[in-house]
């Protein structure tokens, strides 16, 4: 057993409150990895989370059995107070401090010390790839990708399935590791629902006028979601607005076919899209892939991509060209959510290099 552990911590917030994970990175004197884990919190602060993963990385090195413990956080207010140098204030924080130096005085001699978020990124990122999936996660967070569990999508469509058939070509091609766990159709006659039973997929009819109101409507999506165990929800051409439940939270991603956000809200889909932007005189369109809010065409954006609107061009001329763009952003948005490239903060969804 090692006698001396080294951990890497963050937590995070994204609403601060809102959904928060905490992360830690254990490794021995030697720098060799001996593991990693983030832990899904539910709605709670910036200051919890971090306190939090502080907490969970002393109880892993106190079971490995490890005498010393040096621990690394990029939040300078929980190191000063660790250190005796700020008082805590909160009464939320009050207990989680208490606990933490409690733990502390179990090992032989310890630090905490303050590092730089650019060199705490392995920890930030096993923080937001929990925050991203919605469970918690074990494991290098760099193993997610190719060679990791594929991700299990919910596509939500209500016409002809074109954009779900686009993303299994992506998944059969093995350019996008990820697997279609349940297709959810707002209606039962289009022939998005027979695409995906041909390809074998597991499809759900929930049709809005079945339910006396939008909160019973979410529900029943959500429980589908739920049982189907889906990791990321994918609307594909879905026309219903329904309640995003907090669960899912920066995990349903929409694309529309305008670059948001102009074109955008109620009434603006399919060709009244085009017919707009044409109307408008724009010189340029494209498409706009981003995580969906309970308002139409809201939400952080994750990917754009744009192409020339032509003077002579009708409406489905360029809702050609447009969704020539939307067959490779859908599925980049969806790699990039895979890798755990994609965090969202302040409303902005920030892409990872």
């Amino acid at each position: 057993m090692p006698d001396k552990i080294v951990a890497h911590i963050d937590g995070g917030s994204r609403g601060n409150p809102g959904p928060a994970a905490a992360g830690f990175v254990l490794s021995d004197s030697n720098g060799t990895r001996l593991q990693t884990k983030a832990v899904v919190l539910g709605r709670a602060t910036n200051n919890v989370a971090e306190y939090t993963s502080l907490i969970k990385s002393l109880e892993a090195a106190r079971q490995i059995g490890a005498a010393e413990v040096s621990v690394f956080s990029d939040s300078e207010l929980l190191v000063r107070q660790i250190n005796g140098q700020y008082k805590v204030k909160s009464e939320h924080i009050a207990p989680l401090f208490q606990q933490a130096i409690e733990l502390l005085d179990e090992f032989k001699s310890w630090k905490v010390r303050h590092v730089a978020r650019q060199k705490n990124k392995e920890a930030d990122r096993l923080v937001n790839q929990a925050l991203d999936l919605g469970h918690d996660v074990e494991g290098n967070p760099q193993d997610a990708g190719p060679k990791g569990k594929p991700i299990r999508l919910g596509v939500l469509i209500s016409g002809s399935g074109t954009t779900l058939m686009n993303i299994l070509k992506y998944i059969e091609q093995g350019r996008l590791n990820a697997q279609v766990a349940v297709v959810i159709s707002s209606r039962s006659t289009v022939s998005g629902v027979e695409k995906a039973k041909n390809a074998g997929l597991d499809v759900r009819i929930i049709r809005k006028k079945d339910h006396p109101d939008i909160d019973e409507f979410s529900k029943r999506i959500q429980k589908e979601l739920v049982a189907a165990e889906v990791d990321l929800v994918v609307q594909g051409g879905w026309l219903c607005l329904w309640k995003i439940p907090e669960r899912y939270e920066n995990r349903v991603m929409n694309i529309h076919p305008a670059l948001l956000p102009s074109f955008g809200g109620q009434g603006m889909w399919g060709h009244h899209v085009h017919e707009a932007v044409l109307r408008a005189g724009c010189k340029i369109s494209g498409c706009t892939v981003h995580f969906c809010t309970n308002q139409y065409d809201k939400g952080p954006i994750i990917v754009q991509r744009a192409c020339e609107a032509k003077s002579d061009d009708t409406p489905d001329t360029l809702a050609a060209r447009v969704f020539e763009q939307e067959c490779i952003a859908y599925p980049e948005a969806i790699r990039l959510f895979v890798e755990g490239r994609v965090s969202v903060q302040d409303g902005i969804a920030r892409i990872k290099p």
